[in-house]
């Protein structure tokens, strides 16, 4: 661990909180933290409330807890890309086909699917999930137009051709009407976006980043006693690239607060083992050796859309022997959640991504809003944490380049 260890109690923080590939706006992210901050508080026995911000800068609200005798406050800041996402959302039913065609190909044709089916079945599952229900999707409208054709081309000859094309049209709108119960076009432009560039970073993002880096920046040079980074699903791999881009730029004094990063649910595999993603994969070994930071992953078996207890940095293949991070962690959902709650979300994969931001039930030492809004630096809380014993460390990836 680093030396936050020995730091003095956290009474102000700052929290820059970067989420994945989701096209709403932040304020989903307030609610979701106020309501689950309040169950958590009641089962824990500490007292929390939620407050507007008072100040310029990205959305984001004000923390006031006390906890362990202690009051703090913290300010939490949503690192907002929702606006491109919905760009990225915007296509065409014909074009999101050919996203399809062009993600699984570029998967499949690197040799990449197979190496991650190697690690976790789950999320890979998670990938296809969207091939097969879109394809099933236009079987479906094409069976019925087919059924549609058979029956009145003895009636109106050619002529059936046109109910059978409205169709088509009709029920693949349809489908798309109803995908925030399916979810089979949202997962397939989330895929698509990752692999436009074989891995490398789109420049819309990567503009983005910057102001996420600036923002990070700032906050360095308060008086906060603790600036967190927690980048959750594809925000990890985003959180990654700035924290090394920060640091790179030698930005940081000596005198700077602790800085940690709590990577939640990630699927850095998904981008990291794609053949352009040498950024990334330098970023991951710059980051996995660096002391100015604390950096803890946690993740959870149950969670079937994380790669779960993967070491990020070695499985990619860029460890060294200066590694000293993540700190891989499990949330241990059969272990945190009683059996009734369990049996409740086990099969609700979606739900079960976001519950690192959520309550607890039978909560050990991951409570994410002791993280957020406790005394404790990351580094202090988890100074004595021997990491998950059925942690993922082998390499996998195929390509292991990394940008000079």
């Amino acid at each position: 661990m680093s030396s936050q260890q020995n730091q003095p109690q956290v009474r102000r923080r700052r929290v820059f909180y970067i989420p994945g590939y989701d096209p709403i706006h932040p304020r989903r992210y307030r609610e979701l933290y106020r309501k689950e901050s309040q169950a958590q508080a009641a089962i824990s026995g500490y007292e929390i409330s939620l407050s507007p911000k008072s100040d310029e800068g990205p959305y984001g609200w004000h923390v006031r807890s006390r906890q362990d005798g202690v009051d703090i406050q913290a300010d939490i800041d949503v690192l907002v890309w929702s606006d491109i996402v919905r760009d990225t959302m915007a296509t065409s039913i014909p074009a999101t086909y050919l996203q399809l065609v062009r993600t699984a190909w570029i998967y499949i044709g690197s040799g990449t699917l197979w190496r991650l089916m190697r690690l976790r079945k789950g999320p890979v599952i998670a990938a296809l999930y969207p091939v097969g229900m879109l394809i099933v999707q236009l079987a479906v409208a094409f069976a019925v137009a087919w059924g549609l054709t058979a029956l009145l081309t003895p009636v109106v000859g050619w002529l059936a051709l046109i109910p059978a094309a409205v169709v088509v049209y009709a029920l693949l709108h349809w489908f798309r009407k109803i995908d925030h119960r399916l979810f089979a076009y949202y997962l397939m432009h989330d895929y698509a976006y990752s692999a436009a560039q074989k891995g490398a970073i789109p420049a819309e993002l990567n503009a983005r980043l910057s102001t996420f880096t600036d923002h990070i920046r700032g906050a360095l040079t308060s008086d906060e006693d603790e600036v967190l980074v927690v980048g959750h699903s594809s925000g990890a791999h985003l959180g990654v690239a700035v924290l090394a881009d920060l640091i790179r730029t030698g930005a940081m004094s000596d005198r700077h607060p602790p800085l940690s990063f709590l990577t939640l649910g990630q699927v850095v595999p998904m981008v990291s083992f794609l053949p352009n993603a040498d950024a990334l994969r330098s970023d991951l070994q710059f980051l996995s050796e660096r002391d100015e930071l604390t950096w803890v992953d946690v993740s959870a078996p149950g969670d079937g859309c994380a790669f779960a207890l993967c070491d990020p940095v070695a499985v990619t293949g860029v460890a060294t022997e200066k590694t000293r991070w993540p700190l891989v962690l499990s949330a241990a959902f059969t272990q945190t959640l009683t059996p009734e709650r369990w049996q409740e979300l086990r099969w609700r994969f979606f739900r079960l991504h976001f519950q690192y931001l959520c309550a607890f039930d039978r909560p050990k030492d991951y409570d994410y809003f002791r993280i957020t809004a406790g005394p404790q630096t990351l580094g202090q809380r988890f100074s004595q944490r021997a990491p998950s014993k059925s942690r993922i460390e082998r390499p996998t990836s195929k390509y292991r380049s990394v940008r000079p």
